[in-house]
């Protein structure tokens, strides 16, 4: 075991140099481009595992779809001949007619309304597998992490609970009315060029102008302006949590003012976004009211003549006027869903940014930041490690060498900023830039204790056992936990909150000192073969951290700790001690004295 002392450190690399803006700051167009990453984002779902199930259930809404829009056309049919029959004065053709409408909607309307929930349904069914894919892509090999640090995308979460959610719903409700507008547009263009092929040819050169317009003149405002929205939202969400999680610490600092005004910043950037916003939207509904509206008035102009000539019956303009308007709804998709498809496609980029991030891991390629090499072993070993600050702008900490026996014991120790928790980090495989290798048993083995521990949302039974099960692989009786509870000196704890099954909102409920003793009563049940320390004991007093120190002396555990106080010395048998700039020196515990 190496204890010699290496304080004199290389020149740290050059500074790397900053990569440039990632794409995330940019909305996507409404091109190619947003359309490949559309089906990068959804191809899974219907090539994956549930290609069955999401073929089937789209298979049924055309079903229903047909049905219903033949039922519109047997419907529009059927009130050209009420008009008919009421100008012709034909109360058998009328009644038999009325007959004829009661039942095609006795069929009609059931089957509307089952469209509607299955597609609904389709649409949960989608986002649940959407979902599943996404959260296994971000929990795995810590993504969530690396992504909180890196700073590489904004709002993670949002993307995941909204986003995925507006991915499914919309690309469903487009799918759909696709589907439903081209099958709109044969059946009711049908009808309209069996009565007046002049209309037909006026209804394309219409729709052709309007959807150009629309695209120009509002397309690209409108992605924009939709995209910065939903940033801007998920930041100021962000802010109001910030307050929530650090109320306490807000309140001591009686920062209320600062806050508000951080928090202001944050919504007068979504005001002023919604304002401009809604700005270009009034344009965009004046536009697609006018457009829509002349409709009323050009099928009755056209075939004015022919009616008035008596060429042409009532009722057969009145189903002229419904197939027209029909076959003009088909036609206008986008005319007339812009603005909605704005925003989804406005969502897309920022989901596919993040599937990109979680599906794929980064090829290490010449001039990528190095890595530092992991080795599963029977115990710790750190051979010529260096750590880095992301940039590579420092040396934290350079060529250490070190190693730990099973049940050995280690006390790290220096001034703030050295690199004392990026160390215990390297050595749980969060941190990664650096070189050289850590050797380590598998990582379920390893437990970690922060200054704050993570309190979980749950029974004060689930605080116990948190991650999961103990090392038996069984869960503990009551008996048990109660003792384990006792020995962090805690007996009284279930007692008081109501038993171990009780649910509290733990991080205010107990007390920093009570916490981290219920950190060390996960350790009691789980038995890992090493725990790592990061200051896990700095609210409790002196007799309370000896006895839980004793405690995992007791089992046999391999001890990692942070720690200023010269008290913990007596529960290590090494110190290391990192100078800053690299340095380090490494001794026995009883031959270090802490400085003052």
């Amino acid at each position: 075991m190496p204890a010699s002392t290496s304080s004199s450190t290389t020149a740290p690399p050059p500074p790397r140099p900053k990569p440039k803006p990632r794409s995330r700051n940019r909305p996507p167009p409404l091109s190619m481009e947003a359309w490949r990453q559309f089906f990068q984002v959804a191809k899974p779902y219907w090539l994956g595992s549930q290609r069955r199930a999401a073929w089937g259930l789209l298979a049924l809404l055309v079903v229903l779809m047909l049905a219903e829009t033949q039922f519109a056309v047997m419907l529009n049919h059927q009130t050209g001949e009420l008009t008919s029959a009421l100008a012709a004065r034909d109360a058998d053709r009328f009644w038999h007619s009325v007959r004829l409408c009661l039942a095609i909607l006795a069929f009609a309307v059931p089957i509307y309304a089952f469209y509607y929930y299955m597609r609904d349904a389709f649409s949960n069914h989608w986002r649940r597998w959407l979902t599943g894919r996404f959260l296994d892509g971000y929990l795995a090999d810590r993504r969530y992490y690396e992504l909180g640090n890196s700073g590489e995308i904004d709002n993670p979460d949002q993307r995941i609970s909204e986003d995925i959610n507006t991915f499914t719903g919309r690309s469903t409700h487009f799918l759909l009315i696709f589907l439903g507008s081209l099958m709109q547009l044969l059946a009711f263009g049908a009808v309209l060029w069996a009565i007046s092929p002049l209309l037909v040819g006026i209804l394309a050169v219409y729709t052709v102008l309007g959807t150009v317009v629309a695209l120009w003149v509002f397309g690209v405002p409108l992605i924009k302006l939709n995209f910065w929205q939903l940033r801007r939202e998920a930041d100021f969400r962000f802010g109001l949590m910030r307050l929530r999680e650090n109320a306490e610490a807000i309140a001591f600092y009686r920062g209320e003012q600062q806050e508000r005004a951080q928090i202001e910043r944050r919504f007068d950037a979504v005001y002023q976004n919604y304002a401009a916003l809604i700005k270009k939207q009034r344009a965009l509904n004046l536009f697609q009211r006018g457009f829509s509206q002349l409709t009323l008035v050009v099928p009755s102009v056209i075939l004015a003549g022919r009616v008035l000539s008596g060429e042409l019956e009532v009722g057969l303009a009145v189903q002229a006027g419904g197939a027209f308007a029909a076959v003009l709804t088909a036609v206008s998709l986008i005319v007339d869903n812009f603005e909605s498809l704005s925003r989804f496609v406005a969502g897309i980029g920022r989901l596919h940014t993040l599937s990109q991030l979680l599906q794929h891991k980064q090829d290490v390629k010449s001039g990528a930041p190095r890595l530092i090499e992991r080795q599963e072993g029977e115990q710790i070993a750190l051979e010529q490690l260096s750590l880095y600050t992301p940039q590579h702008e420092r040396v934290l900490i350079k060529a250490l060498d070190l190693q730990l026996a099973p049940g050995d014991s280690l006390l790290i120790t220096g001034a703030s900023g050295c690199g004392k928790s990026s160390l215990l980090r390297a050595i749980a495989g969060l941190w990664r830039l650096g070189e050289g290798r850590v050797r380590h048993p598998p990582l379920e083995q390893l437990f970690f204790l922060p200054q704050r521990p993570y309190m979980q949302l749950g029974s004060l039974r689930s605080q116990i056992l948190y991650p999961g099960l103990s090392a038996a692989g069984t869960e503990p009786d009551a008996a048990r936990l109660l003792q384990i509870l006792a020995d962090v000196q805690l007996p009284d704890l279930a007692e008081r909150v109501g038993g171990l099954d009780a649910e509290q909102d733990w991080e205010k409920l107990l007390s920093i000192g009570e916490q981290q003793r219920l950190a060390f009563a996960r350790v009691l049940v789980h038995r890992p073969a090493i725990v790592i320390l990061d200051e896990a004991t700095s609210a409790l007093d002196s007799a309370n951290e000896a006895r839980l120190y004793e405690l995992l002396r007791a089992q046999q555990t391999t001890l990692i700790s942070i720690a200023h106080r010269a008290a913990l010395l007596v529960h290590h048998r090494q110190v290391l001690e990192l100078q800053g700039d690299g340095g380090w020196r490494l001794c026995a515990a009883s031959d270090y004295r802490f400085e003052g």
